[in-house]
């Protein structure tokens, strides 16, 4: 499969593609990742002004309607820059339950400064027994007349250090592990009773391990109906899958095109290391497995943006291929690097390490070729 996007993806593209060529270059990321915050308030302003952060948002949402073809053109540019920059955290995941489980005031009211990158948020779903599971939730939120009071803890919030606002999950009603009775609620980082224990990632972003000791929130501000927030995040998995396969693909094309052009240069008893016949062969099992990635990643985004019934298998299904070909190709490029691959002078081993934490995020290949099993 192969998407001929329209002149205005086109644009879209070529417009990230020439920032990033730029002013994102390896050597400024790596100098944008040793700061206090990790990632760069200035590009983030930058990727607003360029319109992508409003780029995935519906029209009638005050967005450029891009959808999630638009959400696949900036992270597989991302993936191919190693952008550290919390999009995938505010946009992806935050503004995309904002646009479809938020009522009609509640987009009025956040999405905006997120389109025009004013506003850092993230989601906290994920609990220290969860594993993938949304509707394992032992965090509570108990009703005491016009607010509720969550208690509980949070693991591995991506962007929670960075963020202004948060969602998050608790459990409003049911047992810990009933699909029904989940809700989610939009926090004030900075609400009392609510602590951050921050930490640096294998990828060079940042994350904390949330602690709620009844941090007490209006009820206005529960996102969706109460008690149905699984079927919201499920939903947001899917487009969370996406745009990480996106973002997998392009990280996987610079491995491929390094490692070939090291390949050429690079010379191993008086010869280049890509006439040996054996390094031939590897080179050609990365490319295959790159081709049939994006074959499967602009399948998924193509049925998201048609909103085919089909999207939570396929979605399982390209995490799982995805998942194992980028891990294939991060090792072979490391492998074919020698000593050098996992360097910090050398962006092979960030790339590596990039796809390590995708492979984990929202389910990791095995987990997702179980699930893609079990609903065949």
């Amino acid at each position: 499969m192969d998407i001929q996007l329209t002149e205005e993806q086109e644009l879209l593209r070529s417009s990230i593609q020439r920032f990033l060529r730029e002013q994102y270059g390896f050597d400024e990321r790596r100098k944008i990742v040793a700061t206090d915050e990790g990632w760069s308030r200035k590009h983030w302003s930058a990727f607003a002004e360029l319109g992508l952060c409003a780029a995935p948002f519906r029209e009638s949402s005050g967005g450029l309607g891009g959808g999630s073809l638009a959400t696949m053109i900036v992270m597989q540019e991302f993936g191919r820059n190693l952008v550290v920059e919390p999009y995938f955290e505010t946009v992806v995941l935050a503004g995309g339950l904002i646009e479809e489980a938020g009522s009609p005031e509640q987009r009025q009211a956040f999405l905006p400064d997120i389109m025009d990158g004013s506003a850092i948020w993230t989601l906290a779903w994920a609990e220290g027994k969860s594993r993938y599971d949304f509707n394992n939730v032992v965090t509570t939120a108990r009703r005491e007349g016009d607010h509720f009071v969550l208690s509980g803890s949070k693991a591995a919030v991506i962007g929670a250090p960075w963020a202004d606002r948060l969602i998050v999950s608790a459990r409003t009603s049911g047992d810990p592990r009933d699909r029904a009775g989940v809700s989610l609620f939009v926090l004030d980082r900075h609400s009392p009773n609510l602590h951050l224990q921050s930490f640096k990632t294998i990828d060079g972003r940042r994350a904390a391990e949330l602690t709620l000791g009844d941090v007490r929130v209006l009820a206005s501000q529960m996102l969706g109906a109460e008690g149905e927030g699984v079927a919201a995040l499920e939903a947001c998995r899917d487009r969370a899958i996406a745009a990480l396969c996106a973002e997998a693909v392009g990280a996987m094309s610079m491995l491929n095109s390094t490692t070939l052009e090291y390949s050429k240069t690079r010379k191993q008893f008086g010869t280049a290391l890509g006439t040996f016949q054996v390094l031939q062969h590897r080179m050609v099992d990365m490319f295959v497995a790159l081709e049939e990635s994006v074959s499967l990643m602009q399948h998924l985004n193509l049925s998201l943006a048609a909103r085919e019934p089909n999207g939570s298998k396929l979605a399982s299904g390209a995490k799982s291929k995805v998942g194992y070909a980028a891990r294939f190709v991060a090792e072979q490029a490391v492998q074919l690097h020698g000593g050098m691959g996992m360097s910090d002078e050398l962006d092979v081993g960030h790339y590596f390490k990039r796809i390590s934490s995708i492979n984990i995020q929202f389910g990791d290949p095995a987990y997702h070729l179980m699930r893609y099993a079990q609903q065949s």
